[in-house]
């Protein structure tokens, strides 16, 4: 059961929209997949139509943990519309960051909290906040695989050397066998210039980590999130529909799975 972090040291990257709509492309192709949101801005979880914050979340979880408490992580699991399980977040997530500070073993804290899942799932995806902090080092500390989704423009290119950075250093310090499987090129327009470089720029820097597949721009992913669910639910033949499936079959090939 291979658990996969999507982060990236940048807001407005595509992470949040890839978590929801790769995670929707696994369950297409027969995967039983978790999606946890462990970003305070809860996009994720609205995104999925759950608007009212959650009595018992990520937050709850964590704290509980980090407590010495035995946390029931499968009663926080919350099946939303679209049908995809996922451990939801609230605005008090946030407040985790300091709190946590204090707790023993606090970046495996959601590694702890992952482990009676094992078995119950074909993979886990998290979306990560777009910071690194010690929510994104417990992703981290959790997941065998980081991918990094990121817009075809020059300002998301220069945080990737910056958290590529942290992910060495975590890499080296705490958790050897986590590993990068990959860039994902969001928002892409082959047709521009700027999009272009950007791409050659990464196949350059980072030559065997960049996806094949492109996510194209396309307006029907925004509308899904407005909606409340995923791009199949919304619309299975928009462009963003057909990207998303062809990303999660590249992935379920890199994973041998």
């Amino acid at each position: 059961m291979p658990t996969l972090s999507l982060a990236i040291q940048k807001g407005g990257s595509g992470k949040t929209t890839t978590a929801i709509n790769l995670a929707a492309a696994l369950q297409q192709l027969g995967k039983r997949v978790l999606l946890v949101d462990l970003d305070p801005q809860a996009n994720c979880t609205q995104s999925l139509g759950i608007l009212e914050e959650p009595e018992y979340g990520m937050y709850e979880l964590l704290k509980e943990a980090g407590a010495g408490e035995t946390a029931d992580v499968a009663k926080a699991v919350r099946a939303t519309a679209s049908g995809l399980d996922l451990l939801p977040a609230s605005l008090e997530l946030a407040n985790a960051e300091l709190e946590m500070v204090s707790m023993y073993s606090r970046e495996k804290l959601v590694k702890q909290l992952l482990r009676p899942l094992e078995g119950r799932y074909d993979m886990i995806l998290i979306d990560c906040p777009p910071a690194v902090g010690m929510l994104t080092v417990n992703a981290l500390m959790a997941s065998d695989y980081v991918i990094m989704p990121l817009q075809a423009e020059f300002l998301p290119l220069r945080g990737v050397k910056s958290f590529w950075r942290t992910l060495e250093k975590i890499k080296k310090q705490l958790h050897p066998s986590l590993n990068l499987l990959g860039f994902v090129l969001t928002k892409f327009e082959p047709h521009k210039k700027m999009t272009r470089s950007v791409l050659e720029q990464l196949e350059v820097d980072y030559a065997g980590l960049v996806f094949n597949t492109r996510i194209r721009t396309n307006i029907a992913l925004a509308q899904a999130q407005e909606s409340g669910t995923d791009i199949f639910h919304f619309d299975k033949n928009a462009n963003g529909a057909k990207d998303y499936l062809a990303l999660a079959e590249e992935l379920l090939k890199k994973l041998q799975l």
